[in-house]
């Protein structure tokens, strides 16, 4: 995702050691500024490392390895959540979602109900892969109802739209660098409750870097971290959330909302269709038609009219385009990612009214300048 300017000269200044007071006022401020974007009054915990490492890191710290956990399967970053927990050793029950749809609360009571051994349940608050929404709210209502901890990827959710981690009885929400926080890729974090600092005291296998408490310790109490940061990237964080505070939470919302609904309006006037019948505003999934391989659009677009979208994972490769709209964008970004779009769906044989994305996308920032989106 493109980082905003003020962001990457912060990442130019020289490096100041992470072992200073400047790093530590940075570090503090950072993590203050972290939690209205959870939702929280909690403490927010970062690492050097991709979102990957703090779902490891809720994983170790809050699942024994005898014990039982749910998950949901509704995409890649879905089934990788099943993956964390059989490499650590617990014991996985699935709840598989087709891809593209949103798990029920229902499943959830379900599963619980099932398998009363469970310790937690782990979901996506937006399942990136095939760009849909996930019911945590109501998802946190059966949990809170048995006593199971509820675990969230906010990858492509934390500062995409409102979280509300305490209200909705999330015990770990965790997010990345470089989605909403217009950052490169290196900074995970995660924020946890009292229950789960809990359960996290009462598991002897928390593991060495991502020992949460450890680096609790150290990022609260000491004003440093545990291990060697990733420095430069903390002083570019601390940058962008008082950007992204300037520009204000609900603002930020409400411009990743006009860009997800003017995206997928303009996929239904080229005449095609969303996947997820419950979209995420962070990014549109989109089915081609069955004659066009979507591996070649995503192709042409980057390599021959410098438009980056991604395709689709596993067995939607080939079937399926995401266009992000999360971050440092503008919906004026959209209306180059659909003209770039219309111009590689052509070029494959697909039949549409030659700029009727284009002029969709213009009617959303007509209303969105109008206040009217």
């Amino acid at each position: 995702m493109p980082v905003p300017p003020e962001v990457l000269l912060e990442l130019a200044r020289p490096l100041i050691h992470h072992r200073t007071p400047e790093f530590s006022a940075v570090l503090d401020s950072a993590r203050e500024l972290l939690k209205p974007l959870f939702g929280t009054c909690q403490e927010v915990v970062l690492f050097a490392s991709s979102g990957t490492g703090a779902m490891e890191a809720a994983v170790v710290n809050l699942l024994d390895t005898s014990h039982h956990a749910v998950f949901v399967n509704g995409g890649k970053f879905g089934e990788r959540w099943g993956k964390l927990i059989a490499a650590h050793g617990a014991i996985a029950h699935e709840v598989r979602v087709e891809w593209g749809r949103s798990v029920l609360p229902e499943q959830i009571d379900d599963a619980l109900r099932a398998n009363p051994a469970v310790r937690a349940v782990f979901v996506q608050a937006s399942e990136t892969s095939t760009g849909a929404l996930h019911p945590v709210a109501e998802i946190g209502e059966v949990t809170r109802r048995r006593g199971t901890l509820l675990i969230v990827d906010g990858i492509t959710s934390v500062g995409v739209f409102e979280q509300k981690m305490d209200e909705w009885g999330v015990d770990a929400l965790v997010t990345g660098s470089q989605k909403a926080l217009m950052l490169p890729p290196g900074l995970s974090m995660i924020a946890l409750s009292n229950q789960a600092l809990a359960r996290a005291h009462q598991n002897n296998a928390r593991g060495f870097y991502f020992d949460l408490l450890r680096e609790l310790k150290a990022q609260r109490d000491e004003h440093t971290t545990a291990y060697t940061p990733a420095s430069a990237l903390v002083f570019g964080l601390n940058k962008a959330l008082e950007v992204i505070h300037a520009e204000t939470l609900p603002r930020v919302f409400a411009r990743q909302l006009l860009m997800a609904k003017a995206t997928r309006a303009a996929a239904s006037a080229l005449g095609l269709h969303i996947l997820p019948d419950n979209p995420a505003p962070g990014v549109t999934a989109i089915t081609t038609p069955d004659s066009i391989d979507s591996s070649k659009v995503v192709r042409y677009m980057r390599d021959e009219l410098g438009v980056s979208i991604q395709g689709g994972q596993n067995h939607l490769k080939g079937r399926l385009i995401r266009i992000g709209h999360m971050g440092h964008l503008s919906v004026f970004d959209m209306l180059t990612a659909v003209s770039a779009l219309e111009v590689a769906l052509a070029k494959f044989g697909h039949r549409f009214e030659s700029g009727a994305g284009v002029a969709t996308v213009q009617t959303y920032i007509k209303r969105g300048f109008a206040g009217g989106a």
